[in-house]
């Protein structure tokens, strides 16, 4: 009993040294102008066609708050993943044609999401540099820390695959 007391004691202990903070980004470029890339970002009633959060193998029945669209938008879902019952919200918390949009994130026992976009014009002028960014905040305990720690091998390709159906999408509509 001492023994696993004391083994959990220093688990904790190694996970003070750990960040308290997860951030997973990625970032690219879209040969289209701010604009288009803007409204796709805005409205979240697109993003079920390149976001990997809300299609509708893991979001299947979602609610989208009107309008859909800036800040104060949101949309709620509920669904089944991996014989799991998951139930979400994001909500646009920021929205500027110039710069992107950051909205929070929050679904089931997982710890909010605080998400950013960030747009500007590409260096020829024409594209768009785009980053997405997650970040979670994981408090003290080691498991939560151990998640973080993992958080850009978990979370990272989705980030990618979300990134490259964006530009698909915005690169065909230019």
């Amino acid at each position: 009993m001492i023994s696993a007391v004391l083994f959990g004691g220093l688990l904790f202990l190694i996970s003070l040294l750990l960040p308290s903070k997860a951030i997973v980004e990625r970032s690219g470029v879209i040969d289209a102008p701010m604009s288009t890339v803007y409204a796709q970002l805005n409205d979240l009633s697109k993003w079920p066609a390149w976001n990997p959060w809300a299609t509708n193998e893991t979001a299947q029945d979602k609610q989208f708050s009107n309008p859909t669209t800036g800040q104060g938008a949101y949309f709620t879902w509920h669904g089944i993943q991996h014989e799991d019952r998951i139930t979400g919200k994001v909500s646009i918390e920021e929205s500027h044609p110039d710069k992107g949009i950051k909205y929070k994130m929050t679904f089931n026992a997982m710890r909010p999401v605080d998400a950013f976009f960030e747009i500007k014009p590409a260096a020829d002028g024409k594209a768009t540099a785009i980053m997405w960014r997650l970040e979670t905040h994981l408090g003290y305990w080691p498991w939560w820390k151990l998640r973080g720690f993992l958080a850009d091998r978990l979370t990272g390709p989705q980030l990618e695959a979300g990134l490259t159906q964006l530009k698909t999408i915005c690169e065909t509509e230019k």
